[in-house]
């Protein structure tokens, strides 16, 4: 059994409000939770520092047998979703063995599958602190962007290391500079979703920012420099698209209503 904890937080730089901001007639957060449910957890806890997020996320509910909408107020001066998490662990008591999923807020296609997968690759991993997903690179462009984040793992599927740089980089691929870097199929994109042992969780959310978090800023390296052990595995189904921008928000509400689970014409006013 795992448990879910999506943490949501209103400061946004590029998107204020974001998880309140409609998506086809739902707010975001409320397809995140939906998704979260759908993954079968015995316990979903929205956890946020927000009274307006709070609010709306307490009139939330899912179809039996999924849990109704738990909301966790968290303090205000957390630096991460990590360390969100981490207080909600502390405040419901979970066993340091207990398999705790960060499930983003800002993930509204989020496939309950994926989030299924990553506990169970913890699961059956029973020496791994933390275990995660990630899926093939499409295309040359998607290898070079900094925004699509990198990992490269042992034969053991262990994570050697995360980065924004085009990693593995093949030598004799690129005869004349970057954008002529022939040898880029093998590489896979990281898909932000996390399963932690709720005592590696601590552990990690307590440690202060590593060197290569500092200048990657990532912060999955700071267990990799501490040394915890984390497992990767190519997630079962394409992962859905998080949301950062507005142009962000049009493609997840169109998806959502190509998808059929969305009614058309109940737009996303801001």
């Amino acid at each position: 059994m795992f448990k879910v904890v999506i943490p949501a937080r209103y400061a946004s730089t590029r998107l204020p409000g974001k998880p309140l901001l409609p998506i086809a007639g739902k707010p975001m957060l409320q397809w995140v939770y939906e998704r979260a449910c759908a993954a079968q957890a015995d316990e979903v806890v929205i956890a946020t520092d927000d009274e307006r997020i709070a609010a709306i996320a307490r009139s939330f509910s899912a179809p039996a047998p999924a849990p109704a909408a738990d909301v966790l107020m968290t303090a205000a001066t957390h630096a991460s979703g990590t360390d969100r998490v981490a207080e909600v662990a502390r405040l419901r008591g979970w066993d340091a063995r207990q398999i705790v999923v960060n499930v983003q807020g800002d993930e509204p296609l989020v496939p309950p599958q994926l989030i299924r997968q990553v506990a169970a690759l913890l699961q059956a991993n029973p020496r791994a602190d933390i275990a995660t997903l990630a899926s093939p690179i499409g295309s040359l462009a998607e290898f070079l962007d900094p925004n699509v984040v990198k990992v490269v793992a042992d034969a053991q599927q262990r994570a050697l290391y995360f980065s924004r740089a085009p990693i593995p980089w093949s030598r004799d691929g690129a005869s004349t500079g970057l954008h002529s870097q022939t040898h880029w199929q093998v590489a896979r994109r990281h898909i932000g979703l996390y399963a932690y042992r709720v005592g590696a969780l601590q552990r990690m959310a307590a440690l202060p920012p590593s060197a290569l978090e500092t200048i990657e800023k990532l912060e999955q390296l700071r267990a990799l420099e501490a040394g915890f052990e984390f497992r990767v595995a190519d997630g079962e189904v394409p992962p859905g698209p998080d949301v950062n921008t507005s142009a962000d928000l049009e493609r997840a509400s169109a998806l959502l209503v190509a998808s059929g689970v969305a009614v058309p014409g109940l737009g996303h006013g801001r």
